[in-house]
């Protein structure tokens, strides 16, 4: 269950539109439809009708009741549902920024609790800055790690994949020959200040700098290469069962590391400079 604050409820109403008791653009139909399709409930049922009938209040009512892992889903899903509504003159805008960063703000707290930090952490960071890709990356991480840990290691991976062709696209940086996730990460290392072989580090502190970054590499190479060998990425034969749970959420919880420290250090690197997506090929 979700306990908020009356001025963070507040601020919920006013970024999804929620005064006379209506969410957004919502018909009923509509608004049914969108609880059904992405998440297979019914957002009429009793459960939901504790604080009254409108749409607000049955979204109140689920954002009370529900645990915060799934009361972020509804928040993220219903906030790229306002960007589509409202259209691409009203993304990046300075209200639509500033109401972003407050709501992402406010999903990372109510994740708090249920996801470990460095993955509620990433997640927030993704969100503030519009990494859309990376977003829904961690997410199919994050719901497979259970029910197909094999997809799990591979959406891990294309996490941080997602992460570095993002700062090389803003670079105006050639994506690598070998776009896999160890050419990627040897990509950003130079334009982030992230190679071993830097000079301008305390002394003291060199070899262990050293030793740290040399064991993100071999870190991120293994998620690779674990994805290559273990994941569904080329494909499963029958009986395939080499990945169980607890390896999956090593593989997600050791990408997000990486994940957040490359984009940690594109924000000290750049602060001036917002990450864009990572566009296809």
């Amino acid at each position: 269950m979700v306990a908020l604050k009356r001025s963070e409820m507040r601020l919920i109403d006013e970024i999804f539109e929620m005064g006379g008791g209506y969410v957004l653009d919502f018909s009923n139909r509509s608004f049914a439809e969108f609880f059904e399709d992405e998440f297979g409930i019914d957002i009429y049922s009793g459960k939901y009708d504790a604080r009254g009938t409108s749409k607000a209040n049955h979204l109140r009512s689920l954002i009370e009741l529900e645990d915060g892992y799934f009361v972020g889903q509804v928040l993220r899903k219903l906030w790229a549902y306002r960007g589509d509504m409202r259209g691409p003159q009203h993304i990046g805008t300075q209200e639509d920024m500033r109401d972003q960063e407050k709501l992402f703000g406010l999903i990372q707290k109510i994740e708090a609790g249920t996801r470990a930090p460095v993955t509620t952490s990433l997640s927030g960071a993704a969100g503030i800055l519009n990494l859309d890709t990376v977003s829904r990356d961690l997410q199919r991480a994050l719901d497979s790690a259970k029910t197909d840990p094999e997809d799990a290691v591979t959406a891990a991976c294309s996490t941080v994949e997602s992460v570095c062709r993002s700062i090389l696209v803003e670079l105006g940086e050639p994506l690598p020959a070998k776009k896999d996730i160890k050419g990627l990460f040897n990509a950003v290392k130079k334009p982030l200040g992230l190679s071993p072989d830097r000079t301008d580090i305390d002394p003291q502190i060199t070899d262990d700098v050293r030793k740290v970054l040399g064991g993100l590499a071999t870190v991120i190479e293994g998620v690779g290469a674990l994805r290559t060998h273990g994941g569904d990425a080329h494909g499963r034969e029958r009986g395939y069962t080499r990945i169980d749970q607890r390896i999956a959420s090593l593989a997600i919880h050791a990408a997000s590391t990486a994940a957040l420290f490359l984009i940690e250090t594109w924000q000290r690197k750049f602060p001036s400079r917002e990450l864009p997506r990572a566009v296809e090929e």
